[in-house]
């Protein structure tokens, strides 16, 4: 019997899209639960924020403070060249008009916007299950860890990649928004050349909402192209203090790592235990899979919790961590 999927219009592009879900269900009495995305949900505490910061412009020592904390935490070689942006997706946007239009291979099944805005920008898609077909003269993209499905790279697999690219006038751009739970598998450390890759700050940090990403690369043209192209000023006054602030914070990075892996096997256990197959994820997100996805998927709708499911893979549900044993529970009840 074929998985069939909710119509594409019931779909949004991605998740926390609270509007569209009470567009189809309505406003849920308990509040919604939204699981839809791989966002920490227990964020950073905020520091206090002088009212200086929301008045003058952004400053040049600010900016350098923040790139020397996303050093120190990201591990990245004295040679590294790191880009502050508005947001990682910010990023993804910028790169594709940095490269004259070419072939570009994105690993998939992955984040959709890498194939969307490297289209957007002239160049020629194709999408790849195995790296090693890639062009090493064009562009491969590959999320590590991946997401929906947390699929993750070595390193030094990686590593291996890059000197073929480089070799060949290509480029490996690798997205880690995904990474900081899962610090060893960064490239960042051994950054090789014809490489850029991209962090998020709110996924990990729960600040989505700040707008806070970096590219680090340790191609400079690449890095001065990113940065002619954001313009001064690209990231708030608030958002350098906050990031510099939360990524010198080992103690809470270190903390929250530990937290993020006992809760992600609490949400493993009640999903499996639901009946629903466990396909992979991160400790920000688990991804399973069941032959009636879509109709879990509006089910949990009704009941005010929100998850993701994907028009592509119809048997596919993406679902995030809950912030506490209320919320667990009301996971477990509505699939029960």
């Amino acid at each position: 019997m074929p998985v069939s999927a909710p119509s594409s219009t019931a779909l949004p592009l991605h998740g926390g899209d609270i509007a569209a879900a009470e567009a189809r269900w309505g406003r849920p009495v308990e509040g919604w639960l939204d699981l839809s995305t791989g966002i920490n949900p227990h964020p950073y505490p905020l520091p206090p924020i002088p009212s200086s910061l929301w008045a003058r412009l952004p400053g040049a020592e600010a900016e350098a403070e923040l790139i020397r904390a996303a050093q120190h935490r990201f591990n990245a070689p004295a040679a590294a060249k790191i880009v502050a942006a508005p947001g990682s997706q910010a990023l993804i946007q910028a790169l594709p008009r940095l490269r004259a239009p070419g072939p570009v291979a994105i690993l998939t099944p992955t984040y959709a916007e890498h194939g969307r805005t490297w289209n957007r920008a002239g160049h020629t898609v194709s999408l790849l299950t195995d790296p090693a077909a890639a062009n090493p003269a064009g562009v491969l993209v590959i999320v590590n860890p991946n997401n929906p499905t947390g699929r993750c790279f070595d390193p030094a697999a990686l590593a291996e990649l890059s000197a073929r690219f480089a070799s060949a006038g290509g480029l490996l751009v690798i997205d880690e928004a995904f990474a900081d739970p899962q610090p060893e598998m960064s490239l960042i450390p051994t950054l090789p050349a014809a490489t850029v890759v991209l962090r998020s700050f709110g996924k990990f940090h729960g600040l989505a909402g700040l707008r806070l990403g970096f590219a680090v690369t340790t191609e400079a043209e690449l890095a001065e192209g990113l940065h002619r192209g954001f313009g001064p000023w690209a990231v708030s006054g608030p958002a350098l203090a906050v990031g510099a602030a939360a990524l010198d914070d080992d103690a809470w990075a270190s903390a929250s790592r530990a937290r993020l892996a006992a809760d992600q096997a609490r949400l493993i256990a009640v999903l499996t235990s639901a009946g629903l197959e466990l396909v992979g994820g991160t400790p920000l997100f688990t991804l399973v899979r069941h032959s009636e996805a879509a109709r879990i998927w509006d089910e949990l709708g009704q009941a005010g919790i929100l998850v993701r499911a994907f028009e592509g893979q119809p048997d596919w549900l993406r679902i995030g961590l809950p912030a506490d044993d209320t919320e667990f529970e009301r996971l477990a009840r509505a699939l029960a």
